[in-house]
Order: structure tokens, then C-alpha cells, then sequence
């Protein structure tokens, strides 16, 4: 289960990249306007490319103001318009409108998730407020709507193809849960919560980047016993980056979970998983418990107002599952296998806690790494450090690349300096497909710094589409790898180069899609997940190893016999992995189904955990108070469940490929490709799915994945 990427929702439909809004420019500014290189269309080859080189963030303010008044002018157009509705009077320039907003957004949200400082912080409490509430008033115009509602109400009649009814129809649902329906004293109530949460999700980010950026400094050597070099070099040059003498343990995933595997020092393990636990729950200036409360009464409001018991409820209408029951069926399926599972890992690691000698410890939190190593190491003969050699971070990027290849016929040229980029360290290559022809372009931003979000997940600068005018792609990957010490190798986790292939399926998935509407290019919440989750397969096939996964040292291809030991270890400490992964999507799914929304974050966490029998080993991946997911946008909120819902759909997509006889085989890839990843929400997932598979997924394939019982 990996971080992921942003959907475009309401965006997608209205041809926009981000919630966005206007207010009418004052003709004073129209000289100013034409020097703000935000605004300016991009250019340069490759359809055009963002002006990364020229985003600063005092430019911003006046690029919302001329954008968003441009968009209110192209929205007043097609409400106006005298002649009677029709889908090329109204649907079509809806597609159309805004695209100088959806750029100007693409770069707002980019430079906040990859380069946030104050500044940007600050124009983001600003602007988050004005821009939902600008959103509000294209929703609620009630001459937009009744445009939209005649088409809706004749889509059967009037000669649409199958995709033009499709747009219609969810741009019409869409209209309808957003509230276009209410009276007026209604949508002034909604707009209300809708500008109140953009405040608190702000808020949020903000708080929780201020504990990321934190680190734990270690100024003796010896505490740091066990730890790999690579580990140490890099927490070396977090330190120096600092100012600091010694080793820095940031506060994020890819610095602490190193530690928490390998150090010997027990107090050092628990103050860095401390540390890390408790980011934005610390009673001080950061803490996010109020900020979370707040978030969850005005999501509950919202959904009442919209005629809905939940926000669960609301939020899951343009899903897969439809329900929350649906979700937590699934779930609660999976979770006693899972929780069993852990009972059993920890009798293995308190096992050879009892033979260390010394104190005697009973398994805490802060042991579950180390010693689940060490069980690994008897077991299976198996050291995550011996692994780690094998995974050259530029290696596996150029892996990735090779897999795509074979499988779509993605062509991949670097061409690195030549197009602006944000960071000096991002890589973008220019991609083309079997036949030559232009896909677009790929940038990767893979290394941890300050004012990075933490996490891994993929952006779209720009999407395909075929309704002229027609445009290619422009995809991203977001990393935070550890960058360690210049010219030292960069030396990934197996974990990290799951991820890396997890995100390049997202990648994939955008440069892969050919639909005609931009409308009909975003997939429910819970299908999202399903094509990176996919992809994080063809790592481990013999053909990528041999080829990139080689010794960076001794460049040796992986031998069969360390390979043999991974793939006899896949099933080990699933009961960590999915229960960790699996309470934050319960403990998700139950905030959101708390009717009247009223909660204190802290204590709902350890009732919920302690009604579903958590087990008191571990933690949840995510706690409330830096669910970033959850918190920092609607995006994911009552949708953390759809890792496991893709998943279910991803175990079953891959043995498709075994029970062809291949990972590699063409006809398999070419269906998969065609029918489900081309394809965006141009038919309902469901039934993409049963034409992919012919049948529903079985979540049978899920439970063997993982190694749990199957029913």
C-alpha cells in the first residue's frame, strides 16, 4: 500500500486541475498581468512545458485574480447563452473552460506538496477559503445548472454516442452531490463549510510539515550500532545540511524505519519511533488534534445539509464499493487473518528476544522492526541489508523504464537540462510510443528535504485528451528517497523500489490513457490505487534483476538463491503490514460514519483500536493526528479502504498474467492496456473490470497474496 497520486474529481469534469473559483480582475491590472509568466500559455517543445524556472511565490496572488476572473467569464458564457442547451453549446466549452486557472493551479499545488516554505504556507491559508468558495459559485449558478439538468433529462433522446451520455450524466450527479440543487439560504450554509474546511486543511499540512521537519540528533557513533553505512552516510548529511555535528534521524518514513530495523540501541529505536508516532500530537504548537475535530463536525454538517446520514455516505456515491458497508465488509473480512497473523509474528520475535540474553523485554512497538529481522534472517537466511546492494536507486529507475517498455511499448529518452524543472536534482524524460509517436514527457522528483510533504505519490501536470485542443502528457513521481553524502551510490530499500515502481504505475496509467473527453479521464477513489498496485509486480521478475537489479559494487546480477529467499519470505510479517495498513483504514471508515461528527481525535483512535482488538505490538500506519491522507484535503477521507479494494482487483489482475504463462505475455498486457488502463472512466470500472477478467475480482487471490486462509 503506497502513497497516491492526486484525482481531479470536480477538476476533471470542468477541464480544471485543482478547486478553483473567481473574482472579477480590476482592469488595472491587465499591463502587470501580461509580464506574470504564471499566467502565460506554456511553450517550448513537447506541447509545451511548465515554467518551472519562473514560479515564485509573490506571483501567485495576482495569476488566482486574472485566471479566476477569466474562468468566471467563460462559465457566464455558456450560462447565458440564448440557445436552447445542448451538448455542444454547453458540455463541450465546459471541457475548455478555465485552462489557464487548471495551469495556474497545477503549479500552486505542486510547489506546496514539493518546495512549501512560509511563503507559500501563507498564500495557501489565503487563497484555500477564496478558492472553494469561487468553486461554490460555478456549482450553484442556477442558470449553469438548468443548462445542464435539460441535457441530463434529454440524454436519452437527443442523439448522444455513448460517451457523450456518460459525461452528461456524471457531470449532472456531480453538479447534484455538490449541491447544486439546494435553495439559496442552503448553498450559502454550504459554501460556508466548504471555505471553512479549506482553512482547517491547510491548517493541517502546515502543522504536520512543521513536525516532519523535525530531526532526532545523535552525537555518539555507538548508539547508532547495527545501522548500515548507507544509513548512517545519509543521516550524516542530514545533519550537515543542518548545521549540525553528528547524524540526523528527520522525522520521516524513509529515515526512521532504517533505524527502527537495524539499530541495537533499544532507547535509541524507542525515541525515534516516539518521535515519529507523535508527530502533530504533542499539545504544542503543531499539534493537530483540534484542527482534526474541527475537519470531521464540519464534513459531518456538510454531508446533512447535502441529504446524507455521513460524509462516508457522501463521499463514497462515484465509487467502486458505493457503500460503507461494501468497504467495511471487505475489511473486516481481511482483519481477523491479518490480526492472527501478528499473535503468531510476535511469539517468533519474543522467541529470540528470550535467547539474546541480558534484560529480558517483552516486544514493544519500537522492536517490531528489529526483531522481525532477525526472525527473518533464521528463517528464510535473509538480511534486508544484503538486499540493498542490489538496489541502485538510477538501477531501478532504469528498470521501471525497461518494464514499461515491454509491456505498452513506452519509449523513455532522457533529456534531463533541457526543460525547466523546480529542483536541480528532478529527472524528465520524453516518451513516445511502439509507433513514434509523441506521449509526453516524465519528470521524477525523488529526495527528502525540508518542505517536502512527506511520502510518495504522482502528479499530472498536464492530461491527454483528444477533444481539440488535443494534448499529450506531462506526468510526474515524488519521492523521498535519502539522498546521502555526493558521489556516494544511492542505495534503496526492496520496500523503496516497490514503491518506486508502485508510483511509475500511476505514471503508466496517465500515459496510457486516450479519451476524447477531459471529462471522462479521472477513476473513482478505490480504483485509483489499482494500476500502481499492478505494477509493483514486475520488480521482482527475473528479467528486470538480471538486468538492472546488478551488485553496484561488484554489478553481479541478484543470484537465483537470494532471489529464491525473497520470494519465500513474501508472505513473512504480512500480519504487520496489513494490520498496520488495515487500522487506518478501519479507524478512516468509522470516524466518517460518526453521524453527528462530533469527536475527540485521541480518545476515538484508542476506542476504535480497542474495539477492533488492535494489537498492542504496533501502531497504525497512519495515526489521526498525521493522516495526511485524510486531513489535508477530502481526497482520500472515507477512502483509505481503497488500497485494499484495488488491491483485491490487483492480486486477481496479476495472475491473469501467470495463468497466460508469463509476467511478460503480450496479449494479457495489450487487454489490460486497452481495456482498463486506456480507457480513464469512459465506462463504469466495474464493468471495464469483468471485461478484462470475465468475472468480478476474487478476493480469494488477495488472501493468498498476502498468505492468509482463503474461504
Amino acid at each position: 500500500m503506497r502513497h497516491a497520486f492526486l484525482a481531479a474529481g470536480l477538476a476533471a469534469l470542468m477541464s480544471t486541475t485543482a478547486i478553483a473559483g473567481e473574482q472579477a480582475a480590476a482592469p488595472a491590472a491587465a499591463p502587470a498581468a501580461n509580464a506574470n509568466p504564471l499566467l502565460a500559455t506554456w511553450t517550448g517543445p513537447y506541447g509545451g512545458v511548465p515554467p518551472w524556472d519562473k514560479v515564485k511565490p509573490e506571483l501567485f496572488p495576482q495569476a488566482f485574480e486574472v485566471a479566476l476572473a477569466e474562468r468566471a467569464a467563460d462559465y457566464a458564457r455558456i450560462a447565458n447563452d440564448p440557445a436552447r442547451p445542448t451538448f455542444a453549446n454547453t458540455f463541450v466549452p465546459m471541457q475548455n473552460a478555465g485552462e489557464r486557472l487548471g495551469r495556474v493551479m497545477t503549479l500552486f499545488g505542486v510547489m506546496t506538496g514539493n518546495m512549501n516554505t512560509p511563503a507559500y504556507q501563507k498564500i495557501d491559508r489565503e487563497w484555500s477559503p477564496k478558492l472553494a468558495a469561487a468553486q461554490d459559485r460555478i456549482t450553484f449558478d442556477p442558470k449553469l445548472f438548468a443548462r445542464i439538468e435539460a441535457i441530463y433529462q434529454a440524454r436519452d433522446t437527443s442523439g448522444l454516442n455513448a460517451q457523450q451520455k456518460r459525461l452528461v450524466t456524471r457531470t449532472y450527479d456531480m453538479f447534484v452531490r455538490q449541491g447544486a440543487k439546494l435553495d439559496a439560504a442552503q448553498k450559502a450554509q454550504l459554501s460556508q463549510y466548504n471555505q471553512q474546511l479549506a482553512t482547517a486543511f491547510s491548517e493541517f499540512s502546515e502543522k504536520l510539515l512543521g513536525d516532519e521537519g523535525k530531526a532526532i540528533l545523535v552525537t555518539d557513533e555507538r548508539q547508532l550500532a547495527g545501522v548500515p553505512d548507507s544509513v548512517k552516510a545519509v543521516a550524516k548529511a542530514a545533519a550537515t545540511e543542518r548545521g549540525q555535528t553528528g547524524w540526523a534521524i528527520v522525522n520521516t518514513r524513509s529515515a526512521v524505519d532504517p533505524v527502527l530495523t537495524f539499530a541495537t540501541d533499544r532507547a535509541l529505536r524507542e525515541k525515534v519511533w516516539r518521535g515519529f508516532v507523535n508527530r502533530g500530537d504533542n499539545g504544542d504548537a503543531n499539534d493537530t488534534n483540534a484542527t482534526i475535530a474541527r475537519i470531521v463536525k464540519l464534513r459531518a454538517d456538510r454531508a446533512h445539509l447535502l441529504g446524507f446520514k455521513t460524509h462516508a455516505d457522501w463521499r463514497m456515491q462515484d465509487t467502486m464499493a458505493k457503500t460503507p458497508a461494501a468497504a467495511m465488509n471487505l475489511m473486516m473480512r481481511v482483519w481477523p487473518a491479518a490480526k492472527a497473523r501478528v499473535a503468531e509474528e510476535v511469539r517468533d520475535m519474543q522467541a529470540i528476544a528470550d535467547k539474546d540474553g541480558g534484560a529480558k523485554i517483552t516486544i514493544e512497538p519500537w522492536d517490531y522492526r528489529f526483531y522481525q529481522e532477525k526472525v527473518r534472517k533464521s528463517r528464510y537466511d535473509l538480511d534486508q541489508a544484503e538486499l540493498k546492494p542490489y538496489f541502485e536507486l538510477n538501477n531501478i529507475i532504469q528498470g521501471s523504464l525497461y518494464a514499461a517498455n515491454r509491456l505498452y511499448g513506452l519509449n523513455f529518452k532522457e533529456i534531463t537540462g533541457t526543460v525547466p524543472v523546480f529542483e536541480p536534482n528532478m529527472r524528465v524524460w520524453h516518451v513516445t510510443d511502439r509507433a513514434g509517436k509523441e506521449v509526453g514527457l516524465f519528470y521524477r522528483d525523488d529526495f527528502a528535504r525540508t518542505g517536502k510533504r512527506s511520502g510518495a505519490w504522482a502528479n499530472t501536470y498536464r492530461s491527454q485528451r483528444n477533444l481539440p485542443p488535443v494534448r499529450n502528457v506531462l506526468s510526474s513521481n515524488n519521492n523521498n528517497f535519502a539522498k546521502g553524502a555526493p558521489g556516494e551510490p544511492i542505495l534503496i530499500s526492496l520496500d523503496d523500489a516497490e514503491t518506486l515502481f508502485h508510483e511509475f504505475g500511476h505514471a503508466i496509467h496517465a500515459m496510457l490513457q486516450n479519451v476524447y473527453y477531459p471529462g471522462l479521464a479521472g477513476t473513482p477513489r478505490d480504483f485509483v490505487e489499482y494500476p500502481s498496485q499492478v505494477n509493483e509486480h514486475w520488480l521482482l521478475t527475473r528479467d528486470v534483476l538480471d538486468k538492472y537489479a546488478r551488485h553496484y559494487q561488484t554489478k553481479a546480477a541478484m543470484p537465483q538463491a537470494l532471489l529464491d529467499k525473497i520470494k519465500a519470505s513474501e508472505t513473512f510479517n504480512q500480519g504487520f503490514a496489513t494490520t498496520e495498513y488495515l487500522s487506518s483504514a478501519i479507524v478512516d471508515m468509522k470516524l466518517h460514519t460518526v453521524a453527528d461528527g462530533v469527536v475527540d481525535p485521541d480518545r476515538f483512535e484508542r476506542e476504535t483500536l480497542a474495539e477492533i482488538g488492535m494489537p498492542k505490538e504496533l501502531v497504525m500506519r497512519h495515526r489521526l493526528p498525521q493522516f495526511n491522507h485524510l486531513f489535508s484535503s477530502d481526497s482520500y477521507s472515507a477512502g483509505y479502504y481503497s488500497y485494499l479494494w484495488s488491491e483485491t482487483m490487483d492480486a486477481d489482475t496479476f495472475a491473469a498474467f501467470e495463468e497466460a504463462g508469463s509476467p511478460w505475455d503480450k496479449a494479457t498486457a495489450d487487454r489490460f492496456a486497452k481495456v482498463l488502463l486506456s480507457t480513464g472512466n469512459e465506462t463504469d470500472r466495474a464493468d471495464a473490470y469483468r471485461a478484462f477478467r470475465g468475472r468480478d475480482p476474487d478476493v480469494n487471490a488477495l488472501l493468498k497474496q498476502r498468505g492468509f486462509p482463503t474461504r
